[in-house]
């Protein structure tokens, strides 16, 4: 054991208070995430006294690693005074916090090194367990009160700020997706100078169509009226889906050329790279088809139906990256028809949540391994603007995207910033 380090079991201690008031607010799971999330557990005809409380800057850790990957359950208590979790948990506390900060640990816990070291050491035949024993047992570098506070505040300025660019970058999609809803689905895009003028009526340059008196016409198909020299057709007019290549498995390396992207990289909004591999082989002509750029919509052709986070089918996310990658099997990406077509208006209507489940509905296979098509896809149904309300929406969102894509640079800088304060804790 280096001179610096301490076991942890001389700092912390077991928390075992049920529930005795029988209180039914503020029940929570553990993420591997490392956060506390509100419990999707069936409560009907629960016990609820048999469940423990945890109290702010308590520890709540999940000893069955068994289901959970290769990341552990473990979160500290700071959004509430106190929480109700499941018995099956064990809650502990750091003992003398003039010698270890809480913070400081939940530091450690989210350290990739705790999660390999908690797995190693998890036993059993039917289930894996980390036991309190093997908790006890860890070691850490444990410095002076004030040193561990000075990395505690150098850990919160970073993710104060990434908490903030999270922050901005969810206003900025909800104001996309506003603009998308007030102008291709309540038709209340902005009046052009040239119809207005056809019109007689130049006032009207700028106000939204149809609560202005812009003509509306009966779509039979569409069961509603849509704006005058507006078609009704399919999504494959805009775009076509170019399907992923299938790459060999001694293809894959930690290190290459290009990363790829797997169906798990599609994280909605967009496309998250983490734990990618990279394309260990020549770049040739054939694979061009399947690189992937900047501003591309890349979408999920198989998954889970059921599961709304990775690997879940038909999940839909922007490329903001500033260097190419390449698409492995059953990742589709649209390829638009037309450079007058805005891409941004085929991610808003490809990811709105009516389409996802027209999408769902017509998938084929099962729900832990559905599948949908390019054709399938390409056929779906939606009212297509005349180009100008096209031009005038790209001209609009192409600075959302960009802003967007500001915003992730930095937070990824921002993480492997984090990563170094992480790391900085072993070497104290």
């Amino acid at each position: 054991m280096k001179s610096n380090y301490k076991k942890l079991g001389q700092f912390i201690r077991v928390i075992n208070v049920r529930n005795k008031e029988d209180r039914k607010d503020n029940l929570l799971g553990v993420s591997t995430r490392k956060v506390f999330i509100d419990s999707v557990a069936n409560t009907v005809g629960t016990d609820f006294k048999k469940y423990k409380i945890v109290r702010k800057n308590q520890f709540t850790y999940v000893p069955d690693t068994s289901r959970r990957g290769d990341k552990m359950g473990i979160a500290m208590l700071e959004t509430h005074e106190q929480a109700l979790v499941s018995q099956a948990y064990t809650v502990f506390e750091v003992a003398y916090i003039d010698k270890l900060s809480p913070e400081y640990l939940m530091m450690w816990f989210r350290r990739p090194e705790f999660d390999r070291y908690a797995r190693f050491k998890s036993h059993g035949s039917v289930r894996e367990i980390f036991d309190w024993e093997e908790m006890c047992d860890i070691e850490l570098p444990v410095p002076s009160i004030e040193k561990q506070r000075e990395i505690v505040r150098e850990y919160n300025v970073v993710k104060d700020r990434i908490a903030l660019n999270e922050k901005l970058t969810q206003k900025l999609e909800d104001t996309a997706q506003a603009i998308y809803k007030q102008w291709f689905v309540d038709f209340e895009f902005p009046i052009s100078k040239e119809y207005a003028e056809s019109i007689g009526k130049r006032e009207l340059e700028g106000k939204p169509y149809q609560s202005s008196g812009g003509e509306m016409v009966f779509c039979e198909k569409m069961k509603q009226d849509k704006p005058l020299n507006w078609t009704y057709g399919q999504f494959g007019e805009l775009i076509k889906i170019q399907s992923g290549y299938s790459f060999k498995s001694d293809e894959f390396s930690v290190s290459g050329t290009r990363k790829i992207i797997k169906i798990k990289n599609i994280t909605p909004p967009n496309i998250s790279l983490d734990e990618s591999m990279f394309y260990d082989g020549i770049l040739n002509p054939k694979l061009d088809k399947y690189a992937v750029s900047f501003g591309d919509v890349l979408i999920s052709m198989t998954g889970s139906t059921a599961n709304q986070m990775n690997s879940a089918v038909g999940q839909v996310g922007r490329y903001l990256l500033d260097y190419s990658s390449l698409m492995n099997q059953r990742v589709g990406k649209l390829t638009l028809l037309d450079d007058s077509t805005s891409i941004e208006f085929c991610y808003q209507f490809i990811s709105n949540i009516e389409t996802h489940l027209e999408l769902l509905a017509g998938s084929t296979g099962s729900a832990n391994q559905a599948n949908i098509s390019p054709s399938q896809i390409e056929a779906l149904e939606l009212a297509l603007p005349i180009p100008d309300v096209m031009s005038q929406y790209n001209n609009l969102s192409v600075p959302v995207c960009n802003k967007l894509a500001l915003i992730y640079k930095e937070n990824s800088k921002l993480e492997e910033l984090r990563i170094i304060i992480n790391i900085k804790m072993s070497k104290v």
